[in-house]
Order: C-alpha cells, then sequence, then structure tokens
C-alpha cells in the first residue's frame, strides 16, 4: 500500500509540476501555509563569512513581501553543518558549503504537507565553483535560491533579463528582487489559510526527520529522487518521504562557457 501510494505521489507530483511550473512566475503556486496576513519566517543562517553579507542584503531586500518579515537565528558554521544544511520544520535554512562539481551553482529544496503548503525549506550555495563566484552572482543566485523557498518561479528561462534575481541571466542589474516579484508573493500570499504551516517561533522549531535517511528519505543530497522537469538551466526533482510529504528540489544549473 505504502508503494502505491508512493507511485501516485510521483505521477501526481510529476503531471502538476510538468503542466504548471512556471504559471505566472510562481513555482506550482507553492506557498507557506499562514493564518494572518502579517508574519514572521524563521530563518536559521548557516552561512560563513564569504556569503553573510549577501545573505542579509538578501533577507533585507525580500523583506516586507507578502507580508514577510524574517528572524534569524545563528547556528553552527562548521563545514559539516553547513554541508548537511539539514531541513527545520517550520524554518527557512540558508547554506553554503563545497558540494561538489556536480553542475549545480544553488539548491533550493521545500518539503510539503498533504495540502501542499511549504513546511520547511533550504536554499544551498555551492563554493565547488569558487571560481565562477562573482559578488553579483553571488547575490544573483542567493536571492534566488531564497525566493524559490517563498514559492517563485523563474521569470525566464532563456537567460534574458527582467532585471530579477528570478531571472536567469548574467545581467548585473539582476541580483535582486523587482516591483514584479512582490506583485506575485502579494498575490500568492493573499489568501489566509486555517493553520501555519511555518514555526511563530515560540517552540523554536526543530529538524525536520530524526532517525536517519531510512526512517526519513535522504532527501538532502542533490541527485536522489524522481526528476519531473529538466530545462537548459535548471532542473526539479521529486522525493516522497517516509512521513507522507514529498520534498521537491529546484536546481540551478551552472552556465556553460
Amino acid at each position: 500500500m505504502r508503494r502505491l501510494i508512493k507511485t501516485i505521489a510521483i505521477a501526481l507530483s510529476t503531471l502538476t509540476l510538468s503542466v504548471s511550473l512556471y504559471a505566472e512566475h510562481t513555482w506550482n503556486d507553492y506557498h507557506w501555509a499562514r493564518d494572518s496576513n502579517n508574519w514572521t519566517l524563521q530563518v536559521v543562517d548557516s552561512v560563513d563569512a564569504n556569503w553573510q553579507a549577501n545573505f542579509e542584503e538578501s533577507l533585507q531586500k525580500w523583506s516586507g513581501a507578502g507580508g514577510m518579515s524574517f528572524n534569524v537565528s545563528a547556528a553552527d558554521d562548521s563545514s559539516r553543518t553547513r554541508k548537511r544544511c539539514q531541513m527545520v520544520t517550520g524554518q527557512m535554512r540558508v547554506c553554503n558549503a563545497a558540494y561538489g562539481q556536480n553542475g549545480w551553482l544553488g539548491l533550493a529544496s521545500i518539503n510539503l504537507d498533504s495540502n501542499g503548503h511549504i513546511t520547511r525549506g533550504t536554499a544551498k550555495m555551492n563554493d565547488s565553483y569558487s571560481w565562477y563566484w562573482t559578488q553579483e552572482e553571488m547575490n544573483h543566485v542567493m536571492c534566488q535560491e531564497i525566493g524559490h523557498v517563498f514559492g517563485l518561479g523563474h521569470t525566464s528561462e532563456d537567460g534574458s533579463s527582467q532585471k530579477t534575481c528570478m531571472d536567469y541571466s548574467t545581467d548585473p542589474q539582476s541580483q535582486w528582487p523587482n516591483a514584479h516579484d512582490f506583485q506575485m508573493l502579494n498575490e500568492m500570499y493573499s489568501h489566509l489559510d486555517s493553520y501555519n504551516s511555518y514555526s511563530d517561533g515560540s517552540s523554536g522549531g526543530g529538524d525536520g526527520c530524526k532517525g536517519g535517511p531510512k526512517k526519513c528519505g535522504n532527501n538532502r543530497d542533490f541527485g536522489l529522487g524522481h526528476r519531473v522537469y529538466k530545462g537548459d538551466h535548471h532542473e526539479v526533482w521529486a522525493q516522497p518521504e517516509e512521513d507522507g510529504s514529498l520534498t521537491v528540489h529546484h536546481v540551478y544549473l551552472i552556465h556553460e562557457h
């Protein structure tokens, strides 16, 4: 029965992702559930000094979109912690580490509950391509991976510039969100839900699952799960979890030179 449920979940996610991934510049309308217009997302800071300024400015640029504000908590920034970048229930975690020369620069991952609401997310920046990272590209990718965790998709996939970090260009003016990104998030978060899928900070959240990959699924590493979309510049992967939820990965591929 469990195998059947997983098969159905994969099939449905594949169909939905492939059909409506870019509708209205949203990522399949994924969003955090909340029961108030103004809400605070807990953010775990797992970046080192090289990325700290990019991380802080990205949150500042996104602040207010969709009624969001942020409460940042510092975490152990050891190489091991940053490389694991473990999801935290009800929170977003942002990490950088040398994840290997595996083809991706940035990786945004979200876990979805049975209602399709985001329950936790991570944004990873890959230091293994240190030769690639100019300050402009660090801003661009950091800003974009965080935007994906909010539920936004790309504004373009052909390399053209819309002067937003959510496009896939190398335009120096595409480092930060633009007015259209704010408009989309305001629309996505214009309705209220009957519950909150984010942590209000009272409990501090916790690791998404404990017990290892056999129990929880090994969704922390790119390349696992099922690829449900492949484009020239990015891919989407889906991984059903043992608890019945679904983890979806948005992979920002490195530009070819």
